[in-house]
């Protein structure tokens, strides 16, 4: 199949096509994970009013640069924002609000960790607007939480669970796979146990080592044994996709799983290359203005972000523009990820040499299908999407 001559360009309002959405970085933890290499730490006292004053500058900013646009999502992640007093994040979404028009159907998640104190704040998150909360529990016994560096039980997690249940419809929580030591009878059963209690939706990552974090500086040792070789972390991603296709969670993106119609919107945002804006220390945004799509970022140092905002009135560490080249990558990594795939008439490829017979050999292999315009990874493409994106891009 022949592609069409688009055009040359990234249309100038192509962020429509997935929406618009907001993301809120929290950076503090009670204690940093060994595996985690996101933007946390953890602090010993903490001004939640000064941080509030920050957002909400923050959120006057970047409103007065988007008006007129519908926000779709707001997403409060971190770190561990459910350390956050509900009050604060009251005063936040009441500036949200005020701000930006609101779709009827808004998604605003928060991020929570399952310990019985941040459990008793669930009510007020929900009084305050969020409607859907993410759980990470990672595990559900309380030997793999201890290798973990998780700060609660089995048992606390679960009761934690409740407690959301009873205050949000949507309940969504996240676990981890290929842990030390475990086997894929294990992770079976584990697995089934977890989908039995799900409401909606499950996160399910495979445990990989990042350098920088305490695993990796383990693994570098030599001194973080158990780990399933490359053969037994596939056998867990296939049954993984087996018991949740089967319990009615099928894949909607290679780590994510819902029923039909509890999809996240929000990472939906970001997978279907929408625009979102970041606001906190470390938080990336991708925002379009005047045809041109722009990548920010902030700095990482909770203290430097909070004391730039305070003394520039803004927390953007960089806007760099993003060639036509960066946002093809870009719209490919996140779109191909999901089961929907992508749909290449919102790109012009035709400048990638043999990019047609690129995608016909992908699809000998069966790692991708095209038909009418929209290219998928299939089930075997997905876990070796970063080779499908070397084969699509490569000059």
């Amino acid at each position: 199949m022949r592609l069409p001559n688009w055009s040359l360009a990234v249309l100038p309002e192509d962020w429509e096509n997935a929406g618009f959405g907001l993301y809120i970085h929290w950076p503090f933890c009670q204690a940093k994970c060994p595996y985690c290499d996101f933007n946390s730490h953890v602090s010993a006292r903490i001004d939640q009013n000064a941080w509030a004053d920050a957002y909400v500058n923050e959120i006057e900013r970047v409103g007065a640069q988007t008006q007129g646009r519908l926000l779709r999502s707001v997403f409060f992640g971190g770190g561990t924002p459910s350390l956050m007093d509900p009050d604060i994040v009251d005063r936040i979404l009441s500036k949200v609000r005020a701000t930006w028009s609101v779709a009827n159907d808004i998604e605003i998640t928060l991020e929570a960790n399952p310990t019985s104190v941040e459990a008793g704040r669930f009510q007020g998150y929900r009084q305050a607007g969020v409607n859907r909360l993410s759980m990470g529990i990672q595990a559900l016994n309380d030997r793999d939480l201890k290798l973990l560096g998780r700060l609660h039980s089995a048992e606390e997690a679960m009761k934690a669970f409740d407690i959301a249940r009873k205050a949000f419809d949507r309940v969504s929580f996240d676990l981890i796979y290929a842990r030390q030591d475990q086997t894929v009878t294990q992770w079976e059963a584990e697995l089934s146990t977890a989908l039995s209690l799900a409401i909606d939706h499950v996160s399910l990552y495979q445990l990989t080592i990042e350098q920088g974090t305490a695993f990796g500086d383990r693994y570098a040792a030599g001194k973080l044994g158990g780990l399933p070789d490359d053969d037994r972390a596939a056998d867990m991603y296939e049954v993984t996709q087996a018991i949740c296709n089967d319990a009615g969670f099928p894949s909607y993106e290679v780590s994510n799983h819902a029923k039909t119609g509890a999809e996240s919107t929000h990472n939906k945002i970001y997978w279907k290359y929408g625009d979102y804006a970041g606001i906190g220390p470390g938080a990336h945004g991708r925002l379009t203005q005047s045809g041109q799509r722009y990548a920010t970022e902030a700095p990482l140092a909770p203290g430097a972000w909070l004391h730039q905002v305070k003394t520039t009135g803004s927390g953007e560490g960089a806007r760099t523009p993003l060639s036509r080249l960066d946002q093809e990558t870009e719209f490919l990594l996140m779109g191909l990820r999901l089961e929907d795939g992508v749909d290449l008439t919102r790109f012009d490829m035709t400048h990638v040499d043999n990019f047609s017979i690129k995608i016909k050999e992908l699809e000998a292999l069966c790692l991708v299908t095209h038909q009418d315009h929209i290219l998928r990874t299939t089930a075997q493409g997905r876990p070796v999407l970063n080779g499908v994106l070397r084969q699509l891009l490569a000059d």
